[in-house]
């Protein structure tokens, strides 16, 4: 029987220990991104998401007081399981709670098909942000 997925809404303090590894081995390990640049000052203020299938953290995701949404990441084997849908639906959910109009992010570019599907619009120019191709996408509350 598989596990089924759990998804909780955290503060930093109580979501580090399953977000950073993830954010890590995805983001560092897989992409390249400089490790120094990963963990920033925004998180303390974020609202984190993280997937769990059973007791093992899976993918995580952050929402920032502005309304911008940052720093999804699922770990390779579970990316066909709904985990990067699951994690954007309760961070979208979290910021129309709140009161926020709108969500923003920055997409790698071969993600901007998922977002899309889930409601975002692409807007600008293709940049690189730490050696990846991105494009900036905007959601309507």
């Amino acid at each position: 029987m598989k596990n089924e997925l759990l998804i909780e809404l955290l503060s930093w303090e109580k979501a580090r220990t399953h977000a950073a590894p993830i954010r890590f081995t995805v983001f560092v390990e897989e992409q390249g991104v400089p490790r120094e640049i990963e963990l920033d000052e925004h998180d303390a203020q974020c609202v984190h998401a993280v997937v769990f299938d059973g007791k093992q953290a899976i993918g995580t995701g952050r929402l920032l007081p502005d309304g911008r949404i940052g720093r999804m990441a699922v770990l390779k084997e579970f990316r066909s399981r709904g985990v990067g849908a699951l994690l954007l639906k309760a961070l979208v959910q979290r910021a129309k709670e709140r009161g926020d109009t709108e969500v923003v992010l920055s997409a790698q570019v071969k993600a901007v098909p998922f977002y899309r599907a889930h409601g975002f619009i692409a807007e600008g120019d293709i940049y690189m942000e730490a050696g990846i191709p991105h494009q900036d996408m905007r959601r309507r509350l």
